[in-house]
């Protein structure tokens, strides 16, 4: 049997009494305060902005064709220029936007109508959509290649 006996001897150690461990270990706080912060950040509800837009709910549902009434034609092309009005384009949204209210107190019974490419990107359509929102245009039309 072998018995081990240590002995300490404060005398001959270069540590004073005060640097000896009576720091404050923060690891468990600071994992805690993480796991709070996650928890925030996962379950915060953002708003999310939305336009509704009514689509046909079936695959086989018939297109309708534009009116013969007079009509107001915004593109929304590819490339810089993106928007149009009936052909004219506009390299600036405010340019386009005081047109558009323009043409549409100009012409007020007239139908909008919005052909869009389909390789456009979308925030410019987006931007179209949300300045009919705001002039109070509830009444469109998207031309789609059928």
């Amino acid at each position: 049997m072998i018995h081990m006996t240590s002995t300490y001897d404060s005398s001959s150690s270069n540590m004073s009494s005060s640097q000896l461990g009576l720091g404050l270990d923060l690891t468990p706080l600071i994992d805690i305060i993480f796991i709070v912060l996650v928890f925030l950040l996962l379950t915060a509800n953002t708003q999310l902005l939305t336009l509704p837009v009514d689509v046909p709910s079936q695959a086989g549902s018939s297109l309708n064709g534009l009116s013969q009434q007079q009509h107001i034609a915004i593109n929304i092309l590819t490339t810089t220029p993106y928007w149009a009005i009936d052909g004219q384009t506009f390299t600036q949204f405010d340019a386009f936007e005081t047109a558009f209210i323009h043409t549409m107190s100009s012409k007020p019974e007239s139908i909008v109508v919005i052909a869009a490419d389909k390789n456009a990107p979308i925030q410019p359509l987006m931007t179209v959509l949300a300045l009919l929102q705001r002039q109070q245009i509830s009444q469109t039309q998207i031309v789609m290649e059928p």
